[in-house]
């Protein structure tokens, strides 16, 4: 694995411009209903932050590619929501899942416009409230005035974690800088985190009737 991350970090450093690419698309990609279900974008997020310290990414650029991705995914899934109403909410694909649907109907109705900010850090949650709450008719303004400031606080809530753990491995463990070793515990911990989290989550969903992201089985 450590033969696979170095060549990984020499190639980051060189292209940085595609790993900002990367995380715009991560973040991006895990607000499309469905779809953010299936993409780790969290997982990239974290990873990829842990090139901050050695200068391979710079900070900003980070938080901005994650929160800019977040912003598009967020608000095209509201706008799409709100133009086509609760009709979206029964056609493809998420007709496939209408558990997910009615959870995060449900979720929405109870919280309200907190909703919208609960929903960012609570896959997959996260995938289905922004469409749900264009659908149910929220006007755009509370929306947005909701979504943004959620956003800016996920934003560095995937990325300092990972930043100030390979600082302080570097600069309190005594770790070289030059071996990258902060940088391949720190990926090796949140990868192993991803595997362990995602088993577990499945291992629950089963003893509870089948996964909550599944699609439905058709009717016989």
């Amino acid at each position: 694995m450590t033969s696979f991350l170095d060549p990984l970090i020499a190639f980051v450093s060189a292209h940085a411009w595609l790993a900002y690419l990367t995380l715009f698309l991560a973040a991006l990609l895990e607000a499309v209903p469905v779809v953010g279900s299936l993409v780790p974008g969290s997982t990239i997020i974290l990873a990829l932050s842990a090139l901050v310290p050695g200068g391979e990414l710079k900070l900003w650029p980070v938080l901005a590619a994650a929160a800019c991705g977040a912003m598009l995914g967020d608000g095209t899934a509201f706008m799409i929501g709100y133009r086509s109403q609760r009709e979206i909410l029964s056609a493809w694909p998420l007709s496939n899942y209408p558990r997910v649907v009615a959870q995060s109907e449900a979720f929405f109705n109870r919280w309200g416009v907190l909703a919208v900010f609960f929903a960012r850090f609570v896959p997959p949650i996260r995938a289905f409230v922004p469409i749900t709450a264009g659908a149910l008719d929220m006007p755009p303004t509370r929306f947005y005035a909701v979504n943004i400031p959620a956003i800016l606080l996920w934003a560095p809530a995937h990325v300092l974690p990972g930043v100030l753990a390979v600082t302080a491995l570097h600069d309190y463990a005594g770790l070289p800088h030059h071996q990258h070793v902060g940088k391949h515990l720190w990926m090796f911990a949140v990868a192993g985190g991803a595997v362990i989290l995602a088993l577990a989550i499945w291992t629950i969903r089963r003893r509870h009737g089948g996964g909550m992201i599944e699609p439905s089985k058709p009717a016989e």
